[in-house]
């Protein structure tokens, strides 16, 4: 009977610590981390080249509003430059350029990268990426909820 009891004491010991820092985790996550908001991935498969685009920062406290994109094919090179066929609006009639594509180089079938674009100011509810010209398709559109401006 004792090395019973001891046994459900030490149980219920372990899972009270494993609860306590479980909890104690939360509450030292950053503000940061806690704040950023995570947005799905879109994908467009129009033409001949597959384009996926995940936002990764698009905070109103960032630095630079960034998308994880990724281009798939079997058909045809993906020679385009990125920081002339992308565009990124906030709902308005302005499109804005990014300042950057940080990844592989024009060419090949599969291609990734991240596109870098100064934030929006005011903050937008809504944002939408163009990639114009790739695979044979006009005007790819990726558009996320932000939520409220």
């Amino acid at each position: 009977m004792k090395r019973h009891h001891l046994f459900v004491v030490a149980a219920v010991a372990i899972a009270t610590a494993a609860v306590g820092s479980l909890f104690a985790l939360a509450q030292t996550t950053p503000p940061a981390a806690q704040d950023k908001a995570v947005f799905a991935v879109k994908d467009n498969d129009e033409g001949v080249v597959k384009v996926s685009v995940t936002p990764q920062d698009v905070s109103k406290g960032a630095g630079a509003w960034r998308f994880a994109v990724q281009f798939n094919t079997h058909v045809t090179p993906i020679s385009q430059d990125m920081i002339a066929v992308a565009s990124l609006n906030g709902g308005g009639d302005a499109e804005d350029s990014p300042t950057a594509w940080e990844g592989d180089p024009p060419g090949g079938h599969h291609r990734h990268g991240v596109l870098v674009f100064k934030p929006l100011d005011p903050t937008p509810s809504t944002l939408t990426l163009h990639i114009r010209e790739v695979g044979g398709v006009a005007d790819r559109t990726f558009t996320w909820n932000l939520g409220g401006s």
